[in-house]
């Protein structure tokens, strides 16, 4: 097994504009969704819906992928001010 034990350490995750990327996403996968609604009738004609609904719950998705992504960098903001709070009361 030590064959496989990494002899590294793993790098840092990356961090982005995460709220927008996502946001982007979520606004991308409806807009797919309201292009081929027009065509509901050549996607089930064509055994294609499957198709129409991808796109409907990648934008149902993405709205949870807001709400959680939010959410997380609100608490991470939390953890810095408090950290940022408690090393200025340790300089005193």
């Amino acid at each position: 097994m030590t064959k496989w034990t990494p002899k590294h350490e793993a790098p840092e995750p990356l961090e982005g504009p995460v709220v927008a990327t996502i946001t982007g996403g979520t606004i991308l996968w409806f807009v797919l969704f309201l292009v081929q609604l027009p065509f509901y009738g050549w996607f089930e004609d064509h055994g294609h819906l499957w198709w129409l609904w991808t796109c409907l719950a990648g934008a149902g998705l993405g709205l949870i992928g807001i709400w959680y992504v939010r959410k997380r960098d609100a608490a991470i903001k939390r953890h810095e001010a408090a950290a940022a709070r408690e090393d200025g009361d340790a300089g005193r």
